[in-house]
């Protein structure tokens, strides 16, 4: 059975086809749940056809990760980093195809797809090189003879929850709506498993919904869950996963702001905004979603936002020029229209757009909105391309206003001031993960840790030490005298 329809068939070159199993177990695969259509958000058109995981494939599947975990776990750091650097040369391989993939079933630009696979594969280079730096601090000892020191072993196995929006990603379940890119990407880590003689449950992916998501959350054998998603679904999964005492790296809803100030650089700023609002359609936790702007300037910041706004191409995300692609799904679409009339009842200004497109497919119009900060709306994340624009008096005013949302992702300022960027960075400055200077909220490096607070869930995940959320660190002492000097000067009889 072929493809039927021909921009299609690029599939195939990544090892999908019209009908696929999703789920890799011990290095099979099968699948025993329902089958689903993976849609095409551009025209809601079939794209190929998946078999999701059952229960029972979940539990088949643990029993191999487990096994297989056993076995990995001991393998020295520099040699897993060997087989990590040859999963990164077989993405970079299928950079283009794959992020093709990722444009044709999530629903962003082109340019976009291929640049969420390239952190991929730059996020393998990464941890090659930390494969050999997995350090631990020597302690000095109050004890004569002994040597205290950290030891950091692997934690396990680790259950990755994945979200459409960057769908591609131990143990994993992809977005129920990217079922594609799930098993294209695991196609891919497969390969370099058998490659390499090593044991197919070391990753284990599933396409499925909910249920699996719960039996990985409940599941003891787990030492840490990673989920991505809606603070409110995140808020379930820590409760679950804490009730029998594992950890839960939470990455959540953002409500980012840009802050522009009265000596900024208004066309860096415009532009910065621009990307930062409608890129992928304004769904990545990154994008900004309040701009705050000083007073003085507020009129020539709008008017030149505006009329770029104006400009944008909204379209096929696989066509060139295309800026703004569409909404993931019907739903999602459903949810800005109702989400423009709470705007409209809550006092919001609609300066442009604010209304879905007619098509086939799920494409709504880059909006901007003038709304006062007070408005409950403003506290909630809309998952579309929404911004809303407000303006502010003062340096501190626009922080309480930056910091006044339940989310604390990603934050930046525009400002030629030494005084007011060592401000925004500091203990009285933006209360965010993610703390810009002149650059958009959105597309961060890998290299630094990537998270947020308050309620996007305070996990890090990417560069810095954030490593160590996926390792177990021990407190070793050893005494290699014939004494037993006890600490804190106890003498015991």
């Amino acid at each position: 059975m072929s493809f039927e329809r021909e921009e299609y068939r690029f599939l195939a070159e990544i090892g999908v086809g019209p009908t696929n199993s999703g789920c890799h177990i011990n290095g099979q695969w099968k699948a025993r749940g329902s089958i689903v259509a993976s849609l095409n958000p551009s025209n809601n058109q079939r794209i190929a056809e998946v078999v999701e995981a059952s229960v029972e494939d979940y539990k088949e599947g643990m029993v191999a990760c487990s096994e297989a975990a056993k076995m990995w776990m001991k393998v020295p750091a520099p040699k897993r980093g060997e087989i990590v650097r040859q999963i990164g040369e077989a993405f970079r391989a299928k950079l283009e195809s794959l992020g093709r993939l990722v444009s044709l079933e999530m629903g962003k630009i082109l340019a976009e797809g291929i640049g969420e696979v390239q952190e991929i594969v730059d996020m393998c280079d990464y941890a090659v090189g930390l494969s050999r730096q997995i350090n631990g601090s020597i302690i000095p000892s109050e004890r004569p003879n002994h040597m205290m020191f950290e030891m950091w072993n692997p934690l396990g196995i680790v259950g990755v929850i994945t979200a459409f929006n960057f769908p591609c990603a131990v143990l994993e379940k992809g977005a129920p709506t990217t079922p594609l890119v799930t098993i294209a990407v695991t196609k891919l880590v497969a390969e370099v498993l058998e490659k390499n003689n090593l044991p197919g449950g070391i990753f284990t992916s599933f396409c499925g919904g909910a249920e699996i998501g719960e039996a990985i959350s409940k599941d003891t054998c787990i030492p840490l869950v990673s989920f991505t998603g809606s603070s409110q679904v995140g808020l379930k999964v820590q409760q679950i996963v804490k009730e029998r005492f594992g950890n839960c790296l939470l990455e959540l809803s953002g409500n980012n702001a840009i802050v522009i100030m009265n000596d900024a650089d208004i066309g860096l700023a415009v532009r910065s905004v621009l990307f930062a609002a409608v890129g992928t359609a304004g769904q990545r936790c990154t994008t900004c979603r309040r701009l705050l702007i000083q007073e003085s300037i507020y009129e020539t910041v709008l008017n030149q936002l505006t009329g770029v706004y104006k400009q944008v191409k909204i379209g096929d995300p696989l066509e060139k020029g295309t800026l703004v692609g569409p909404l993931h799904t019907r739903a999602s679409k459903e949810n800005f229209e109702k989400g423009i009339e709470i705007i409209k009842s809550q006092g919001g200004k609609i300066l442009v757009g604010g209304s879905a497109i007619e098509s086939e497919g799920n494409f709504v119009q880059p909006t901007i909105i003038e709304i006062s900060p007070d408005a409950p709306i403003v506290k909630e994340e809309l998952f579309g391309p929404v911004l809303y624009v407000m303006k502010f008096q003062t340096f501190e005013e626009a922080v309480e206003m930056n910091n006044s949302v339940p989310q604390g992702l990603s934050s930046s300022i525009f400002t030629q001031r030494p005084d007011l960027i060592f401000k925004w960075i500091g203990p009285h400055g933006s209360d965010c993960g993610i703390v810009n200077v002149n650059i958009p909220t959105n597309g961060a490096e890998i290299g630094g840790a990537f998270g947020g607070e308050k309620a996007t869930g305070g996990g890090r995940e990417a560069g810095s030490d954030s490593w160590k959320q996926y390792m177990r660190r021990s407190t070793c002492t050893i005494n290699y005298g014939d004494e037993l000097p006890l600490a804190q000067g106890i003498n015991f009889g």
